[in-house]
This record gives structure tokens, sequence and C-alpha cells, in this order.
């Protein structure tokens, strides 16, 4: 393989950054990332990280600095929302030892951040922010891609790979899939979210919430058709909240960011039969910056790969927060797309799509089995009164004996072998030349 190769990713998010960073570290040296935004900017929200995202962080050189202001979990509690009655109770004291990493909770512009500081030590990555992806020109056999400076004139890109990390509302996918004839779309859950960032000062005056963010505890508050999840972040500075609550308000809301402006007393009504102590830590919001997302997922896609272009993150495989696995799969298919294009024996367009393919085999099935999971996994979070909901709870009872599978599926032993003992770039080396072989 030629590692001049010329490498074209759209999309600076955490799958592109990654997958620029796992490329740069394999040694190709002609790496460009494609941005829309004009900077980073990753909206201030909690982000677990896992020992699967940890172990791939650490090979790439980021690791230790997002490690240094994460929260190491020693717990999860699962509690009624109403009551805040403890359901269930795990300890994640367990998961370094396990597996070499602990699972550990940061502040999402961290990842972003230390990503990107890595991208900057590399001389084969160039970034270019402010310049949106129109759409490809060409499939191949050398891709070419046509793209937008914000201020300046269209121009086109050739590439030898082309890897799509444009996330949900990708515009490499749309295409791939007209140009395939595959009818595949957006899907609309009927979730929305609610993103809370609060200061340890903004707490500080009551015991009970300075409580929660000073302990090493990841805590799930669960109720009918509703639930959120809470954890300090930032060396417990901040305490994140993030919500899912049926979706209400975006009738209006624009369909290009899927976010909107929300409103304080809508939100505080979502929850109120919610307990007093998460009461007090919603009004703690100020006025006039609540914000809601819309939660969309997409139909799974026949392919990934078309020609010397591949899909990468949620531009594939966008999943429910239920399993805090998003981000974390994204970065899998940048290790392995490193992986990958590196032990690909020469530079010829079929044998780069020989080696895309093998990406599709080794992510593809395990990142849409963990969608499902994670939609699974807020299905018997968000039941009501009746016999499901008693079987829930009789469930976490057992929990309580060390018996049985935990309902909360992020929390189950038995699911978190399959997602942190999972090594891909391991899987991904050992099984290359069968797979490259066999496609």
């Amino acid at each position: 393989m030629d590692k001049n190769l010329r490498i074209v990713i759209v999309g600076a998010g955490m799958g592109g950054l990654a997958t620029a960073l796992a490329l740069a570290k394999k040694g190709f040296t002609d790496i460009s990332v494609f941005e829309t935004a004009s900077n980073l900017g990753f909206v201030g929200a909690g982000i677990q990280l896992a020992p699967n995202m940890a172990r791939i962080l650490d090979r790439l050189g980021c690791w230790k600095d997002i490690e240094a202001e994460a929260v190491d979990i020693k717990t999860t509690s699962i509690r009624q929302g109403s009551t805040d009655g403890e359901l269930g109770n795990v300890d994640l004291r367990y998961i370094r030892e396990t597996y070499g990493y602990p699972h550990m909770v940061g502040h999402r512009s961290s990842l972003a951040g230390s990503l990107y500081e890595g991208c900057k030590k590399e001389k084969a990555i160039t970034v270019h922010f402010s310049t949106a992806a129109l759409g490809v020109e060409s499939w191949g056999p050398e891709p070419i891609l046509k793209v937008q400076p914000r201020n300046g004139e269209a121009y086109t890109v050739e590439a030898d790979v082309l890897l799509a990390a444009d996330g949900l509302k990708s515009v490499v996918r749309d295409q791939m899939l007209k140009d395939l004839n595959i009818n595949a779309k957006v899907m609309d859950t009927e979730q929305a979210a609610y993103r809370i960032m609060l200061k340890r000062e903004e707490m500080a005056h009551d015991p009970e919430l300075l409580e929660l963010i000073d302990a090493d505890r990841v805590i799930r508050w669960i109720g009918e058709k509703r639930h959120i999840i809470a954890y300090p972040v930032s060396n417990k500075q901040i305490y994140n909240l993030s919500t899912t609550q049926v979706d209400k308000n975006f009738a209006s809301a624009p369909s290009a960011t899927y976010t909107t402006k929300g409103d304080k007393s809508i939100m505080l009504a979502t929850f109120d039969d919610f307990c007093p102590m998460i009461h007090r830590m919603l009004s703690l919001v100020p006025d006039g910056e609540v914000c809601e997302w819309k939660l969309r997922v997409h139909s799974p896609l026949p392919t990934w790969v078309h020609g010397s272009v591949a899909l990468v993150g949620d531009s594939c495989h966008p999943t429910l927060p239920h399993l805090a696995q998003g981000a974390a799969q994204a970065i899998e298919d940048a290790a392995v797309l490193g992986v990958v294009l590196s032990r690909c024996p020469d530079s010829s367009p079929e044998s780069i799509n020989k080696a895309l393919q093998v990406y599709q085999k080794v992510r593809k099935e395990r990142a849409e089995m963990l969608v499902e999971l994670a939609a699974a996994s807020g299905r018997a979070l968000h039941l009501g009164d009746g016999a499901a909901k008693a079987e829930r709870d009789k469930q976490f009872a057992l929990l309580k004996e060390k018996k049985g599978a935990v309902p909360d599926k992020w929390a189950d032993a038995d699911v978190q072998k399959q997602i942190y003992g999972h090594d891909c770039m391991k899987v991904a080396e050992e099984g290359f030349d069968e797979l490259f072989a066999s496609v």
C-alpha cells in the first residue's frame, strides 16, 4: 500500500477526527478533513468513556489528557424517578481490572479537543473548517468530492479514498443510497433529550445536590416514557444531566439542526412527578438556556461501502444514547479503518474497495447489534404501570441479591463483556487476510 494515498474525510466530529488520527498513526501522509462548522464547536455535554473507547484513544496517544480530568465511576444506581428509591445498584470497580481501563465519564469537549490536538501534531492531517461537502461528483475509480468554502468558490477534491463521517444528516450517504437505488431513510424515534450541565457553585448551597456531584457514581432515574441519567464531569466541577422523553415540541424545529430552544416550564412539567431533588436541579437551569435535541436514527443500511467510498460513525449507524456507545462506535470504526487500509496489499481501486469491505465485515454487525440493544434498553426503562414493569422491577430486585440480568443493559455485566471486552483492532488485524481473500 502506498502511504501517500490521498485520503479525504468529510466531517470533523468524533468519528472524522479519530479516523484521521488512526490513519496518520499508520503512516498515511495525505489526509484532508472537511468540516462545515468554523471550529469544533461541540456542545457542552457529558460523555461516557467506556473501556473499548479508552483502549483505542490510548493507542492514538489521546487518552492521558482525557483521563486527567475525567471522573472514574465506581458504581451505577438505577432509581425510581418519582421517589428516588433505588431499584438496583451495580459495582463498576471490577471494570478496570477486567478490561484494562476503567469506566470513566468526561466532558464531550475534552474528548473532541484531545482528538483535535492529536491531529494537529500530525503533519499528514489538514483540517479545512468552514468548508461544506456539496456532494460526490464521481464515485470512481477515484472519487471526486465537491466542496464549498464559506467565503469562496466551490471546488473539487480528488481522492483515492473518501470516508464520510458527516453524521446523521450525511450528504454522502444520501447520495450513495440514491446512486445504488437503495431506499433507506432517517427515522424519527419520537423521543427527545434535554442536555443540562450544572456548575458546582450552583449546587453548593444544597447538601443533597452536593453529595451527588461528589460521588463517583452514575445515576439513572426512570419513569414512564422518560428517564434522566446524571454524573459528575470535569474533575467534579460540573454535574451533567441528560434526559430522554417523548418528543412533543418539534413541530416547528429546524430539521437541519434537530435542536430547538426549550421552554423551562415544559421541561419542569415533563418531570413533574419525579422527586423534589430532581425538581431542584432542573430549576437551576437558567431561563432561556434550555436546549432540546430531537433523537433520530437511520434505518439499517444494506451496505456502508461504494467503490472507494465508505461511511463512518453516525452516517451509517446512529444510535439512541441508552448504551452510551455512540462516540465509542464511531471511534471503533476509525480504528478498524486504520488497520484495514494499512494492511491493504496495493493502492488499486479494486484492493481499496476490498479493504473497505473488510472494514464493513468487522464493524457492521457489531454496530447494528448495539444500536438495537440501546433501543431495547430504552423500551425497558420507559415502561408504565403493568405486568411488564412489575417483571422488570422484579429483575432489579434480584440484582440486589447478585442474581440475573440487569434490565438497564448499560449496567449489565454480560453486555459490558460484549462491549468492553471487544478489541476491534485485534479482530481486524487477526482476521484481515482471510476476510480480504473472501470478498
